[in-house]
C-alpha cells in the first residue's frame, strides 16, 4: 500500500518518533512524503521514502496523487494549537480522503489505530478498490 506522510512543523518530531516506533510495519509499504518530513523520517529510520517538493509544492503533489486515488493511507499530523486559517492544502487533503475513502490519521492516536489495522490486514479492501497503474 502507498502511505503518504505529512506533518506540520510543530509535529515533525512526533512523526519521526511514530515512524521509528512502527518502522517494521511501515517498511512493508511504499512511503511518500513532503520533502522535509520525508527527509527527517528517512534519516531517523532508514526507510526508503519518495519525497516531494519542499513547502507548498509537496502537499500539492500529494494532493494530485490523492485526486487520482493513488494513496491508500494518509498520516497527516496537524498542529491544532497553532491552526493556520489559510491551510487550504490541509483541508483539501482531508476532503480528497473523504472523496476517495482513504483512511486518514491527523494525530498519533488515530495513526496508531490505522497502522495496527494495516498490519492486521483490515485495510486490504483498499487494494481491491484501487486501480493499478
Amino acid at each position: 500500500m502507498k502511505i503518504a506522510i505529512i506533518a506540520h512543523d510543530a509535529k515533525k518530531e512526533l512523526m519521526v518518533q511514530f515512524c521509528s516506533a512502527y518502522c517494521g510495519i511501515l517498511s512493508k509499504h511504499t512511503l511518500i512524503a513532503t520533502n522535509t518530513t520525508g527527509k527527517q523520517v528517512a534519516e531517523a529510520t532508514g526507510l526508503p521514502i519518495k519525497r516531494y517538493l519542499s513547502g507548498q509544492g509537496g502537499a500539492e503533489q500529494i494532493l494530485a496523487l490523492l485526486s487520482c486515488n493513488e494513496v491508500d493511507v494518509l498520516l497527516f499530523f496537524r498542529d491544532p494549537i497553532n491552526p493556520n486559517a489559510n491551510d487550504v492544502h490541509g483541508m483539501n487533503l482531508l476532503r480528497l480522503c473523504d472523496v476517495h475513502n482513504v483512511p486518514v490519521a491527523t494525530n498519533i492516536a488515530t495513526a496508531e489505530a490505522l497502522i495496527l489495522a494495516l498490519e492486521r490486514g483490515d485495510l486490504d479492501w483498499r487494494e481491491v478498490g484501487t486501480p493499478s497503474i
